[in-house]
């Protein structure tokens, strides 16, 4: 197959060096090691790359061999959005618990904490903090990865969030500029839009990321949304009027700008990932994110190729390619002159977040349980920022304090009637995510409360719906900790 660049000259590089790729597999396959030694400058780590932290460090020091200032990427929000810990759950609340409990000194340990161990792992890029404000419950892709529906909350705890994970040696990367909270579709399946006009994304949807900025995030991230008060032809990503002209321009913001993935369908099943890719860097994007579903060294190249050929073509200009590639190249230094996570280590401090961020609503009934109960988990389809493969709910952390808890996960059919069946008998602690947004998870706490009224409810998405059952906890999120805390609410112990 024919190739437009040798490697070696300067056209090439800057192509390469934009590109922040993923990969498969837990070490640096022999194709990525030899296109960092070309240029590039940047990899992204997701779930599939992350055995433990010690093989992480492992890897993360194998691309250091090769190219000493790598930027090493990854998304890790805490919460329900972990790579990290991807197979056991976050030990730390994501943003919706910590807008909860509103204590902006606690997000930012949370978030230098978290730095901390990504740091002692090699990574130094972060794709967090979400900015996006829940302003629509019904969102299907944002809901507990916002701090809050609140303007001022959700751009206090942004900057906090920045500010905690950057004094761990780590940058932030902002997300989803301008704003991807009132939407209703998720950018991985189609084009969101947003029709709020000038004046309501400036003082709602703009807000944090000017907090942001003032806090200093090293990066930004931009959303695949359509917001027509802004540009009524291009998804954000993709327009100049909304990174140049509004984010650099307007904002003053003058750090690295990463496009979310180009792979998903909002760029993909419209422009492609490669017209897509010009089009991001042509508008002010500096960094092209790929690698969520595709990694390999063909899709490398084909970005490459199709940068150089824009060049070559008067579509992009060389100069705004070169700009690009100097950013990145200047936040890869950035994170070579910044300390890494030197400080204390607070290994509790996702647990106290999550025990904090609960919100429990009781009968004067209630009395904590100490006879093991059935768990029924009622469970939505996951969006895929959150995956499949990570586990969330009570039941594993019941176990320790009640031997004998028995669980099973119910979708749609009938599961109301089938976990009462299964239960036997015994007390139902029912597990549920956004029920407000599933006609038939709240129809089946309506039959299970109906035909037992002890139940126990645990919310463990946005709480939006109304408390009810014998004992009621909203965690403001799924993961392990916040699972931990509840469980210690309903067995009335806590567990060290």
């Amino acid at each position: 197959m024919t190739t437009l660049a040798s490697g070696t000259d300067t056209l090439t590089r800057d192509a390469l060096t934009v590109l922040q790729p993923g990969f498969p597999g837990t070490t640096a396959p022999d194709w990525l090691l030899r296109r960092l030694g070309e240029g590039l400058a940047s990899v992204g780590l997701f779930g599939r790359n992350i055995a433990s932290p010690e093989q992480l460090a492992a890897l993360t020091a194998q691309l250091r061999a090769e190219r000493d200032d790598v930027l090493v990427a990854i998304d890790e929000e805490g919460g329900d959005v972990t790579r990290l810990e991807v197979r056991t759950g976050s030990s730390f609340p994501g943003n919706h618990a910590l807008g909860a409990v509103d204590d902006v000194s606690l997000t930012q340990e949370v978030a230098y904490e978290l730095g901390r161990r990504l740091a002692e792992c090699g990574v130094n890029l972060n794709w967090a903090p979400s900015a996006d404000i829940n302003s629509n419950p019904d969102n299907p892709v944002i809901g507990v990865r916002s701090f809050g529906a609140d303007t001022d909350l959700v751009a206090r705890h942004t900057a906090a969030y920045v500010t905690g994970l950057q004094s761990a040696g780590v940058a932030a990367c902002t997300k989803h500029f301008p704003g991807h909270g009132d939407t209703a579709v998720d950018s991985h399946h189609a084009v969101p839009r947003i029709d709020a006009d000038a004046s309501v994304l400036s003082a709602r949807e703009l807000s944090p990321f000017r907090a942001a900025i003032a806090a200093g995030t090293r990066a930004v991230m931009s959303a695949h949304i359509l917001v027509p008060a802004l540009d009524p032809d291009r998804p954000a990503t993709l327009s100049r009027r909304v990174l140049t002209d509004l984010l650099r321009g307007r904002l003053g913001y003058d750090g690295l700008i990463v496009t979310d993935g180009m792979e998903m369908q909002a760029i993909a099943a419209t422009y492609g990932i490669e017209r897509g890719s010009v089009l991001a860097i042509a508008a002010g994007a500096d960094a092209i994110c790929v690698g969520g579903g595709l990694a390999d060294d063909e899709t490398v190249r084909r970005l490459r190729d199709a940068l150089i050929t824009a060049v070559r073509a008067g579509e992009l200009p060389e100069e705004r390619l070169a700009d690009a590639a100097e950013r990145v190249r200047a936040l890869a230094h950035w994170t070579t002159e910044t300390s890494a996570g030197a400080g204390e280590a607070r290994t509790d401090v996702g647990m106290t977040a999550a025990r904090r961020a609960l919100r429990v609503t009781h009968t004067e009934t209630y009395a904590p349980l100490d006879e093991a109960p059935y768990v029924a988990a009622f469970t939505p389809e996951a969006n895929i920022a959150v995956g499949d493969e990570t586990p969330w709910g009570v039941a594993a952390e019941l176990t320790r304090l009640l031997p004998g808890t028995e669980t099973s996960a119910f979708t749609e059919e009938d599961a109301a009637h089938k976990a009462l069946a299964a239960a036997n008998g015994r007390r139902i602690v029912a597990v549920v995510r956004d029920e407000h947004r599933h006609a038939w998870m709240a129809g089946a706490l309506d039959t299970l409360l109906r035909e037992s009224p002890d139940t126990i409810v645990v919310e463990m998405g946005v709480p939006q719906a109304t408390p009810r059952g014998a004992l009621h906890i909203a965690t403001h999120g799924a993961a392990r900790v916040c699972g931990r805390a509840a469980a210690e609410v309903i067995a009335g112990v806590r567990l060290g």
